[in-house]
Parts: C-alpha cells; structure tokens; sequence
C-alpha cells in the first residue's frame, strides 16, 4: 500500500457541542445555568444532556428517565422531549455558516462537519476561533473545532478541544510537532480514535494496544491480518497519512425507512392503518427528498417481547409493477399488507415501513410490459404536498387514511415549540 497523497493536507471538524440540549437552550435564555436534559422517544431514556446535568447528575447515556426523574426534579433540570424537527433545521444552519469557510464539505451527522482546509493559508487557531464565532452568533450554537493532517487526526483533535479547557475550543494538531501529537496520543485510550468500538476496543487491549498512539506505531501488516484493512487505514491516518477521503455525496440509500414506538399501544385495525398510513406518508416524502423510487414496500407490526401474552410479530413485502415514490400508492400497498398481517386481540407496541430496492429517480423508464414510473400528475401533486409541507410544518397536507386523532402517536410530554420550521411556534420577544 501506499498513501494516496503525498503531501500533506488539512481537515477540520467542526461539532456542536450537546446538540440537542444546546438547540433547546438557543431558544430559552432562561434556563441558562440550569441543568438540561433531553428524552428519547415517548420520553423513555436520557439521550441528550448539558455539561451542567452531566456534572451534577452523572447520568449514563440511554438511562431510563423514570430511575432519575424525582432527583432531576429536585435539583431544578430542565426535561424536554426530542424534537427532530427542530434539530434538523438548526443542524442545516450550522452547516450553512461553515460553508462560508472551506468550498469542500462532508455532513458526517446532524452535528459534525468535515471541512478540507488544504490549501487555505491561515492560522488554524484563529482560523477555527473565527468559526466558532460565526457559529454562535448566527446560531447561537456552541461548537468545538479541530484540525489534523487526516479526519482521523482531525476528530482526535475535536476531542481535545471539546474535553481539555486549555484548547479553549479549537485544537490544532497540524501546528505541533510529531512529538508533541505523539505525547497527546499517549494519554488518549484507544476508543477514543474514530472507529474504535467496545468490542475493537477489548480486542485491542488483549494485543497490548491500550492508547492511540500504541495504534499509530503498531505494525500496519499486523493490524491488517488480525484485524482488517479498515484498521489498518485508520493506524495510517494517525500518522497523517490519507486513507479516509471526504464523501462529497453520500451513498445511495438502498432502503428507507420509517418506525416508532406507540406513544399509546394500538389494539384496532383502525388504529394501526393510521400508523401505517403515517409511516408510509413518512417514508415516501424521505425517497422524493433523497431522488429515490422504490420497487417494493415492507411493513412489519409487533407487540412487546416482555409482555405477559404471547409475543406476536409479522411482516410482509410487496413489489409494485413500477418504481414510484407517490405517497397515495404506497400507502394503498402497505394499508393491503396490513390486512393480511393483522391479527386482532393484541396490543401492538410498534410498527414501520420500509422502501425496497430504491434506486434514482433519474432516467426512469418504462418497461417491457408498458408499466411506467408515476405520471406528470401524480409527480406534480407530490412536488406541491411536500411544498407546502417544507413551507408551514409536516403533516399540513396528508393522506386521509392519517386520521385525525393520532392517540398512537409518540408521546412527548416535554415537546418544545418547533421555532424554526412553524410560523405558529416563532418566538415571541416582548
């Protein structure tokens, strides 16, 4: 092997510090200094936290809010409930700003963003302080940035700059010397290098690699045999090689999806073909933003496997004759797989659709037999459905087969107002 460039490049990661918790506190001044929490779905574990909740209620991630909830209470936590919607607008803007300081981007997650700084001449210090700045005062979102000769190194170097205060939120690896990133890779333990999960982590350990920098000087050959070539790729990026390229576009979905829990359980056919009907209505918006047609749709019902009656699940998939993205035709498809999966008398706690065999809505045609992709009706009815949804809030227009009382739906008794994506919820300054 060899490394794919020859001299030496810059990254950047910039990332948002508590994303969700941050988002809720852009919009509330008032709790500032205040522990914040924030829920998963139908609010049943800590998924998100401030640096105050993790240094006053030394909550482990996912643990079940009713375990805490009475001693948060007491010591004055802020709960809210997840509010996707809200995350995604805010995580839009945020990288909106950051598109102003490199001409090359990488979305890694709702709140990480790679930035090729190759070629830019600055100090990346007060380069990467500049953004932070910019990000705050057109977001009001925290952020830490760092900066390394690959996005290996780079994302070690967020790490530093999020978690060492002496890096005062930018941390760049690219102005010290192999030595001085060496003394730093020492104290790191090995899962925190980018790719590094408790199970690698263990296996590592049982060869004697503790720390990121006993990765980095490991045999590149030994690695590759024992642990594969992707291991072996990131050992190399610890030494500033370049084996992980930035993703201008992200790949293809093969499959989108869409599922959640019952806020309440569904015990109805009636109750569940809304569920499936809302779901359907979910995922084919998701294939129209994405460019995408389906082959086929799956549905799968379920109740819980830790009730006390008889655990039932079932599943079921379908082909259209055509690839299409229309919301009226795959709600139609998966309302008749329900039928033929349901089974009345039990309490389902979850269901979900999902898009099969999803391929570009580009160069679409028709088949042997004379079937063809959606027609310039259908395909107009959906650009104008998802128009005015991206332009008041989802679900503003939707399949009748939705209903109106929604008792199914996720329960999210902590819901903060959607300030960015719902004229009815702008905040209001007296």
């Amino acid at each position: 092997m060899s490394s794919i460039h020859s001299r030496k490049r810059v990254f950047a990661l910039a990332d948002v510090n508590s994303m969700y918790a941050s988002c809720e506190e852009v919009f509330r001044p008032d709790i500032q200094g205040k522990p914040v929490v924030v829920l998963s779905n139908n609010d049943g574990c800590v998924i998100a936290q401030n640096k105050l909740a993790k240094e006053t209620l030394d909550i482990y991630m996912a643990r079940p809010w009713f375990e805490i909830k009475e001693v948060a209470e007491k010591l004055g936590t802020v709960v809210f409930s997840s509010n996707y919607e809200l995350y995604a607008n805010m995580s839009n803007r945020f990288t909106a700003v950051l598109s102003r300081y490199s001409p090359r981007m990488e979305k890694y997650s709702i709140d990480e963003v790679f930035l090729e700084m190759t070629g830019i001449k600055a100090n990346y210090t007060d380069y990467g302080q500049e953004i932070r700045r910019d990000v705050r005062d057109s977001t009001g979102l925290p952020i830490c940035v760092g900066f390394g000769h690959s996005k290996t190194l780079a994302k070690l170097a967020n790490h530093c700059a999020k978690k060492q205060p002496q890096w005062n939120g930018v941390c760049d690896f690219t102005s010290l010397s192999e030595s001085e990133v060496d003394g730093i890779l020492a104290d790191l333990p090995v899962s925190k290098v980018w790719g590094v999960g408790r199970r690698l982590e263990a296996k590592l350990n049982e060869v004697g690699v503790f720390t990121a920098l006993r990765l980095k000087k490991a045999d590149h050959k030994r690695i590759r045999d024992k642990f594969g070539v992707l291991l072996e790729r990131t050992a190399r990026e610890l030494s500033g090689e370049v084996w992980i390229e930035m993703e201008d576009e992200l790949p293809e979905a093969k499959q989108v999806m869409s599922s959640r829990s019952f806020g309440v359980r569904a015990s109805t056919l009636e109750d569940l073909s809304q569920a499936v009907a809302f779901h359907a209505g979910i995922a084919a918006e998701r294939m129209r933003s994405k460019g995408l047609h389906a082959n086929g749709v799956y549905v799968f019902i379920m109740n819980s496997p830790h009730d006390q009656a008889p655990y039932y699940a079932n599943s079921l998939s379908i082909g259209f004759p055509a690839p299409t993205n229309s919301t009226p035709k795959i709600t139609k498809a998966a309302l008749w797989i329900l039928k033929k999966i349901y089974r009345p008398g039990i309490y389902y706690q979850k269901c979900g659709v999902m898009m099969l065999e999803t391929v570009s809505s580009k160069g679409l045609q028709n088949d042997m037999f004379g079937f063809s992709s959606d027609d310039p009706k259908s395909q107009a009815l959906m650009t104008v459905m998802d128009q005015i949804n991206k332009k008041y809030s989802k679900g503003t227009v939707k399949t009748a087969a939705e209903g109106e009382v929604q008792s199914w739906k996720m329960q999210r008794n902590y819901l903060s107002p959607n300030y960015t994506g719902n004229w009815n919820d702008l905040l209001r300054v007296k």
